[in-house]
C-alpha cells in the first residue's frame, strides 16, 4: 500500500468512524469499508443523485449539507431531510433494484462518502453485526420521517412553527428564555415546514409581536416556552 493510498483509508475511516451507523466497530471492520468506499465532492447547488437513477450505494457526509426532498407533481419541492457532517442517508438503496426514492442536492460545498453497494452487501454478509447496525440506522430514519410526517399534517403554519421551536426547548414548561441556533437557512426551514419563505417570516414576525420570541441572525430565542407551548396546545385544541 502506498503512503497516498495510506492517507485515503485514512480519511475515508475518519469520516466513517465519524457516522453512528458505524460507531464502535474496530479498525478493521472500518477499514473494510473505507476499502469500499470513495469521497464525492461537491458545488453548491450540484445534484448528488435524482430520484428513480440506479442506486451506486448509500452516502455519510463530511462537510456541508445535503438536501433530500421530492418534487410533488405541481412542481413543489417538499423536503424530507437535510443531512450533515457524520449524517448518513439512502441506506434503502441496498435493499431495492428500484433506484433512489427521491432527490439529493447539496445546500453548500459539501463532501460526501459514497459506501458502494456491491462492495458493502457482500461485506454485510461476512459481517451480521454491521448489518443489524443498519437496520437501527435506517429505522432510526424512519422514526423522523413519521415525526415529519406528523408535523405536516397539523393544520397551519403557525401551528408547525410552534411545535418545531418547543421541540428544541428541554423543558417546554420552563419560563426562562431559550436560544436555538437554526440548522439551516431560515428559507429551507421553511420548506422542511411546508410553506413558504414569505409565510415563515410573517409567522416568526406574529410571534416576536406576541413576545414569544426574539431574532437575531441565525438564533431564534424563545423567550419563555411555557407560553409558546401554551399557544401550540391552544392550536391544537387541548
Amino acid at each position: 500500500m502506498t503512503a497516498l493510498t495510506e492517507l485515503k483509508t485514512l480519511a475515508l475511516v475518519n469520516v466513517l468512524r465519524s457516522c453512528q451507523l458505524f460507531t464502535g466497530l474496530p479498525l478493521t471492520d472500518l477499514q473494510s469499508v473505507a476499502a469500499v468506499s470513495t469521497i464525492k465532492a461537491l458545488r453548491k447547488g450540484e445534484y448528488l443523485f435524482r430520484e428513480g437513477t440506479p442506486a451506486h450505494g448509500f452516502y455519510v457526509v463530511q462537510t456541508g449539507a445535503i438536501n433530500v426532498h421530492r418534487v410533488s407533481a405541481t412542481g413543489k419541492e417538499q423536503i424530507i431531510h437535510v443531512f450533515r457532517p457524520g449524517e448518513s442517508f439512502a441506506e434503502v438503496s441496498l435493499a431495492s433494484e428500484q433506484g433512489y426514492p427521491a432527490d439529493a442536492r447539496a445546500l453548500e460545498q459539501s463532501q460526501v462518502v459514497l459506501v458502494q453497494k456491491a462492495g458493502i452487501i457482500a461485506l454485510l454478509k461476512q459481517q451480521p453485526t454491521l448489518a443489524l447496525r443498519m437496520l437501527g440506522a435506517m429505522s432510526g430514519h424512519l422514526r423522523v420521517l413519521v415525526g415529519q410526517l406528523e408535523d405536516l399534517t397539523m393544520k397551519d403554519v403557525e401551528t408547525r412553527l410552534a411545535n418545531w421551536l418547543v421541540k428544541r426547548c428541554p423543558d417546554r414548561e420552563d419560563l426562562q428564555p431559550v436560544p436555538i441556533q437554526l440548522p439551516m437557512a431560515k428559507r429551507v426551514l421553511a420548506a422542511e415546514l411546508g410553506t413558504v419563505s414569505e409565510t415563515f417570516s410573517r409567522t416568526l414576525a406574529k410571534f416576536r409581536e406576541l413576545r414569544l420570541v426574539s431574532v437575531k441572525g441565525a438564533t431564534i430565542t424563545v423567550l419563555a416556552p411555557a407560553k409558546l407551548n401554551a399557544l401550540l396546545r391552544r392550536n391544537l385544541g387541548e
